[in-house]
């Protein structure tokens, strides 16, 4: 019993960090209406930003803060510059463009930072709080790190006028043309913090898979599912996704299909939503008149 409340506890930790990734997904399609296949290349080169600023005597806490800044600024300067001249494209020449983008970002890091995998470290102590047996202080960071991160996001989007354009803009452009929304720099900001989300997530998880460019690979293929299991226009559908995700992995890999298996899980949970319910546990079903 008490292996199975560790596993269940370790899947919430890595639950935490394919929620904030699934989320930046949501956030993307909301925005696009399409899957940002980079995501987790962005994830990777911020991770990369943040080791390089520690390693040349940055505070952790400070660099974490700057990578964020950073990132959101890159985020939406590939809207700005990059997917803005293809508003009007078709969806496959879009969908190119994200893969170009991933392909392009994983070559960059691996040419500037190399393919060596680096250790990064935890902002968390090593001792286990309070003799706690079942989980390390980085998960039960990383737990709370996510949950701050998504609460500071529930709050900016329900509450602030700026939070409030920026859902107009994603869910109906043309309405929110109308009554003076710059729809553009709303997107260009939902990109930014979408790219911020993902650093986040690549800073928690990189002390766990270790720092190189294919670091995000597997964790990517996880926040796909939880994305699809919530529903992928659903951000709080995303975040019970990742948990959802997290907790399936470690304990179906645990005790049904062994270590060696456990990122088909991740495989089987996309392949079962999209035949069984495609729109997710929380996503809405649309209907189109033809």
């Amino acid at each position: 019993m008490e292996a199975l409340l560790h596993q269940v506890l370790a899947g919430l930790a890595n639950g935490g960090i394919y929620a904030s990734l699934a989320l930046a997904l949501v956030m993307i399609y909301q925005a696009t209406h399409l899957v940002n296949f980079a995501q987790g290349e962005m994830a990777m080169c911020s991770t990369y930003v943040a080791s390089a600023m520690i390693q040349v005597g940055c505070p952790y806490w400070v660099a974490f803060v700057a990578t964020v800044a950073v990132s959101f600024g890159i985020g939406a300067l590939i809207q700005r510059f990059l997917l803005r001249r293809t508003e009007r494209a078709p969806v496959l020449s879009v969908v190119v463009i994200f893969i170009g983008l991933l392909v392009t970002l994983n070559s960059l890091a691996g040419w500037i930072f190399s393919y060596t995998i680096r250790t990064f470290p935890s902002p968390f102590p090593a001792e286990p709080i309070f003799g706690n047996p079942y989980l390390g202080t980085h998960e039960l960071g990383a737990i709370g790190t996510t949950l701050v991160v998504l609460l500071l996001l529930y709050v900016f989007f329900r509450f602030t006028s700026l939070g409030l354009a920026m859902r107009a803009a994603a869910q109906n452009p043309d309405s929110s043309r109308l009554v003076g929304v710059r729809v553009e720099v709303m997107l260009a900001l939902g990109w930014g913090l979408a790219a911020a989300v993902g650093a986040v997530a690549g800073m928690m998880v990189a002390p766990i898979v270790f720092l190189d460019p294919n670091m995000m690979s597997g964790t990517m293929l996880y926040a796909f599912a939880a994305a699809l299991v919530g529903g992928i226009d659903n951000p709080a559908g995303a975040v019970f996704g990742g948990f959802a995700v997290g907790v399936l992995e470690n304990v179906l890999g645990t005790y049904v299909v062994g270590t060696e298996l456990k990122l088909t899980v991740a495989l089987v949970l996309i392949l079962g939503v999209l035949i069984a319910r495609p729109s997710g546990v929380f996503g809405k079903t649309l209907v189109t008149r033809v």
